[in-house]
């Protein structure tokens, strides 16, 4: 039996990370948290790093896609955080950037990893930027280093 899974190291991976400025104050922790694990965990060296900042969550999708159209990264780290408030611009902005990284992901073929938060208040972002609930920006960049792995054993098997 054959097993692929990808793993976190991917010292060669070339990742841009692309941030939204809005709710920069919560934003600049994931950012943080990505970074530390793609150089300490990932072993990502500087020079293969790019730090891409966007308005908000919604123009993220429109930089991914140029980011991955590049054919300059192995992966995109999209960062940002959408806090409800009392009208429906939370869902519209929090939707279309959900759907619209998943579009650039599947059309692009690399891995595209999803760090935007979506959170009914600002207590939780905090929480998922770094203190009780761990770091999201983290999360998403080992994410997107084992999907370069899983991808490269899938097109070599």
């Amino acid at each position: 039996m054959k097993v692929l899974e990808g793993s976190v190291a991917a010292p060669n991976a070339k990742v841009a990370v692309a941030i939204a400025r809005f709710n920069s104050f919560i934003n600049e922790s994931l950012l943080e948290g990505a970074i530390d694990a793609l150089k300490r965990i990932g072993q990502v060296k500087d020079e293969n790093i790019t730090i891409v900042r966007a308005p908000g969550a919604y123009e993220l999708p429109l930089v991914a896609r140029r980011l991955a159209e590049s054919k300059k990264f192995d992966a995109i780290v999209a960062l940002g955080t959408v806090i409800r408030g009392g009208t429906a611009h939370f869902e519209y902005v929090a939707g279309e950037a959900s759907s619209g990284l998943g579009k650039v992901a599947m059309d692009a073929e690399i891995p595209v990893a999803f760090g935007v938060l979506t959170t009914e208040n600002i207590e939780q972002a905090i929480e998922r930027a770094g203190t009780k609930a761990g770091n999201k920006g983290a999360e998403a960049a080992l994410t997107a280093l084992e999907m370069v792995n899983l991808i490269q054993q899938i097109d070599a098997a």
